[in-house]
Formats: structure tokens, sequence, C-alpha cells
């Protein structure tokens, strides 16, 4: 079974209807550091396939770096937001690579990163502390990239830092 359909259905078997229990993704580090592992193994392959072509179309990628003291003066609401902002354009720039791209090996670790980066979307969705629910209209901060490799690399900055943190942030509240 594919790994982002194995990480959401392990995630919404703990998930009660109103708001997320302890789980496995969050409260054992070591999930995390697994799909940290993914997502760089992700990116060496990418780097490997021959003849990538530039995107005629730039993929518009989320600018995902961070100060760490700002990234813990926010509320866990407002990190969840922002990752769900990063991960919906991140999510619609690799659609948008997929239909650029025809060679086979580049064609094949799109869709994986494409699963990948929709499960987690999809988890994060689940989260809610505050009434309402999350609005696609979030603007991130973003730059526009014509490399298919820019993609892997902001999915592993993603998933290593905010992510991580985030999970490790929630871990303290709910483990």
């Amino acid at each position: 079974s594919p790994p982002g359909l194995l990480l959401l259905t392990s995630f919404l078997l703990h998930v009660k209807e109103d708001r997320a229990s302890p789980t496995r993704l969050v409260c054992d580090n070591r999930l995390i550091q697994k799909y940290i592992v993914e997502a760089k193994d992700m990116e060496m392959r990418v780097s490997q396939c021959q003849a990538l072509p530039v995107l005629s179309c730039p993929a518009v990628l989320p600018l995902v770096d961070f100060t760490f003291q700002q990234w813990k003066s926010k509320l866990n609401e407002t990190k969840r937001r922002e990752i769900l902002c990063d991960l919906a354009l991140l999510v619609g720039a690799v659609a948008g690579a997929q239909g650029q791209v025809s060679e086979e090996c580049g064609a094949r670790q799109l869709s994986q990163l494409y699963r990948h980066a929709n499960s987690f979307f999809l988890l994060l969705q689940t989260f809610s502390w505050e009434a309402g629910h999350w609005e696609p209209s979030c603007s991130p901060h973003s730059m526009e990239h014509t490399h298919i490799t820019s993609i892997f690399l902001t999915y592993r900055q993603l998933v290593q830092g905010k992510l991580r943190f985030f999970f490790e942030d929630l871990a303290k509240v709910l483990c």
C-alpha cells in the first residue's frame, strides 16, 4: 500500500470526531523521522533522473524557512494553518509539474511526492483548536522555480522543519 495512504489511514484510526487524540504519528517521533528520511530519498532519486525538463510554467513554491524563536512563539493553530497553506501551495505546484513531465523517472517521483504531501495536507485538516475550519484563501510567501528538484527540496525542508517541530509541539500537549 502507498506510504501516504498508510500514513493517513493509521492517523485517522486514532482520531475522535471532535478532536484528535494522542496518535502514534505525533507521539512516536520515529514516524516523523521516517518521513524525513523518505523526503531525503525522494529528493535524491529525482536528482538522479535523466533529462528532467525545465518547467515552462514555473512552480510556485512556499518559502518554508523560519526562525525557531518566531516559530515557538506561535499558537499551535497558527502553526497548523501556516503549514496547511504551505502544503496547499506545494501540492498545487506538484500537480502543475506533473503535467509538464513525461519522463518516467521524474513522473514517478512527482507522483510519490504528490501522495505524500497531499496525505499530510489531509491529515492536518483533521486538527482544529479554534472554531471554523481552514480556509484555502491563505497566501504564504512564495517564489517561482523552474527546476523540478526545487519542489523536492521545498518538501524536504517543510517536513524537516515546520512539520517536525509542529509534531513535537503537539506531542507535548497530546502525549
